[in-house]
């Protein structure tokens, strides 16, 4: 809040706000679609896979965080409604456990894209050993080593967020392993054309080639939404460490709510993707809802 006044006052830029009746649409949204997904992985029997485990995992870090947003928009309305104050050491606790959450749903949603690339590498490239590679106990060991990390890293993080030493590698993190995703899919790419003519003498090989490359593609699209809803935000955080008061600075920081907005959204994107792209998922949603054999 103080940097946004500060901003008003350096900067003609006005502040966009986003109605709290979005936010909260937008959240339920988001936490309900994952859910779904959630529900029908675990209800049917056939996506019990690696793969779309690594897709829960995905989904719960979208919760987390449209989770996050609707807590702390509902901490700001208890601060203006006078029930709680902005300097309080339970206020403090409660928004350091608001920021860990963020930060956590960041890099769970990180750390499970890189998964879900590493599994659609082996699934490419290791076609006929995959499942001797990538078996349902090893996948759970990796999620559960994931967010072990993930855990300890967003506690430590937004305990010591106020430091520049705690900003500067979270802060490098984020375009470090999108940089090492994005070199797994160039290599993933160029050598899938050669890959499939070794392998064009099976009698399956055209079937699953198919399917992986549409893997590949399905991982290519969540990276893209992931980037374009998360990006923003990470800016926001750096600008807001390192230049508060250079006015360019703070007329980015106007659009705060935003980019908030963008990262809901990104929990509302991913299920549909999960649906469009996954015949299985399609069938299950629809078992679900329909109720049909």
């Amino acid at each position: 809040e103080n940097i946004s006044d500060f901003s008003l006052n350096i900067t003609d830029c006005t502040q966009v706000v986003v109605p709290e009746e979005v936010f909260f649409t937008v959240a339920a949204a988001g936490i309900l679609e994952n859910l779904l997904v959630l529900i029908a992985v675990v209800r049917n029997k056939n996506l019990h896979l690696p793969m779309y485990f690594f897709i829960c995992s995905l989904a719960i870090s979208d919760m987390l965080g449209s989770l996050y947003k609707t807590l702390e928009n509902i901490f700001i309305i208890l601060c203006k409604m006078g029930y709680l104050t902005r300097r309080g050491d339970f206020e403090k606790k409660l928004d350091d456990a608001m920021d860990s959450m963020f930060i956590l749903s960041l890099l769970g949603s990180i750390f499970s894209l890189l998964a879900i690339a590493a599994d659609r590498y082996i699934t490419i490239f290791y076609a006929l050993r995959y499942h001797n590679i990538m078996t349902l106990r090893r996948a759970l060991v990796i999620l559960a080593i994931i967010w072990t990390f993930c855990a300890g890293s967003s506690i430590a993080i937004a305990l010591f967020s106020y430091e520049a030493a705690t900003v500067i590698p979270f802060t490098i993190l984020f375009p470090l392993m999108m940089f090492f995703i994005l070199c797994l899919y160039v290599h993933m790419f160029l050598l899938a054309r050669s890959h499939a003519k070794k392998i064009a003498s099976l009698p399956t090989s055209t079937v699953h080639q198919r399917t992986n490359m549409k893997g590949a593609i399905t991982l290519t699209i969540f990276l893209g939404v992931f980037l374009c809803c998360w990006a923003p935000f990470v800016l926001h955080i750096l600008l807001a460490k390192f230049c508060p008061h250079n006015p360019y600075c703070a007329c980015y920081m106007s659009i705060f709510h935003v980019n908030g907005t963008l990262i809901m959204c990104n929990a509302i994107i991913d299920p549909m993707i999960f649906a469009f792209r996954s015949p299985e998922l399609r069938s299950t949603f629809k078992k679900m809802f329909c109720c049909a054999r």
